[in-house]
């Protein structure tokens, strides 16, 4: 027995010296410190931009009326471009809003549509109109359970570094409260009137104004454009929100108004500082009216917007549910 045993113990030695010889080899080797590189595919997308974005508004109706499409759609061109964030121009959740985080809305008009790994990266929401009619601020709350949900608050701002050559600003605002409207109606007013419009411009006029010398770019998110071609041309919410955010825009030089509300996609130049875009149909489209001066382009189609941004160019284009590029503009500083 302690033959054996003496036997088995020197075999098993041996062989634990044998398997111990290569770990020891490999740690007589220096050590040398380095950074984790990024060997997937996605870290081969790269172009002369170094920020790119998607923009998409009005989308959330469980996947009806073209959202499905216009989400599969996304997740190919951020599949084969490079895209660093997808920024939401409110109407989230259709027809009322959600009632809480953990409304089933939640799964059905988004996790459950925008589905592809390429659409895994932060999401920058605002409030639409209809997100009002229930509980706004379970919008704010889904930030705490979602990794890619990503709204502190109903209005906020960040720089975006271009990669040491500058800086882009991003103020993305609430638009509901501006509305005076919005105040006396009995579908808003429980929700819009403990908001403070007043305080919340003179926050968007210093931001822009405070803005640092390396601030290339400027740019603001709301929900109600300020200019349409669509049916709210002279609606009194456009007109309203034009009325408190345009003197500010031309006096702080924004660069770029991105909104969403009328369901098209439409780029607007009336002759000021500011470029107006807006990327609103995300699901359902409504019509727009050619011919009108301040339209440098308008499309009643369903799709989504694409920007790729460095110190000097902020390129743009419209993409619509098949996939297709339907128009493309470049703003040079």
């Amino acid at each position: 027995m302690k033959r054996r045993d003496f036997v088995k113990g020197t075999a098993l030695t041996a062989l634990g010296a044998s398997m111990l010889a290569p770990l020891q080899a490999i740690a007589d080797v220096p050590e040398t410190q380095l950074e984790s590189e990024d060997l997937s595919e996605r870290s081969k997308l790269k172009d002369d931009y170094p920020i790119h974005f998607l923009a998409i508004g009005d989308w959330g109706r469980n996947g009806a009326d073209h959202q499905i499409p216009v989400a599969r759609q996304m997740g190919k061109w951020a599949t084969e471009n490079p895209n660093d964030f997808i920024i939401s121009l409110g109407d989230n959740f259709y027809p009322k809003g959600v009632v809480s985080e953990h409304d089933p809305l939640w799964h059905y008009s988004y996790e459950n549509i925008y589905t592809e790994f390429a659409l895994q990266w932060d999401w920058y929401p605002i409030l639409g109109n209809h997100d009002y009619i229930s509980d706004p601020e379970s919008q704010v709350r889904y930030s705490k359970i979602s990794r890619r949900w990503k709204m502190p608050s109903r209005y906020y701002s960040k720089e975006i570094s271009i990669k040491g050559k500058g800086k882009v600003l991003m103020v993305f605002i609430d638009t509901c409260p501006l509305i005076p409207e919005f105040h006396a109606s009995e579908q808003y007013a429980p929700f819009v009137n403990n908001q403070q419009p007043e305080k919340q411009l003179q926050w968007l006029d210093e931001t822009l104004k405070n803005a640092g010398p390396d601030v290339k770019w400027k740019m603001v998110m709301g929900h109600h454009p300020i200019y349409t071609v669509g049916p709210r041309i002279k609606n009194y919410d456009t007109l309203a929100v034009r009325k408190a955010l345009a003197d500010i825009f031309e006096r702080n030089k924004v660069d770029v108004y991105l909104s969403g509300h009328d369901h098209s996609l439409q780029h607007l130049s009336t002759g000021g500082h500011t470029q107006q875009f807006i990327s609103g149909s995300g699901s359902e489209i409504t019509p727009v009216t050619a011919g009108i001066a301040y339209s440098k382009f308008e499309a009643a189609d369903y799709g989504f917007m694409y920007f790729s941004i460095d110190q000097d160019r902020l390129n743009a284009k419209m993409i619509n549910h098949t996939g297709k590029i339907i128009y493309e503009t470049t703003l040079k500083k």
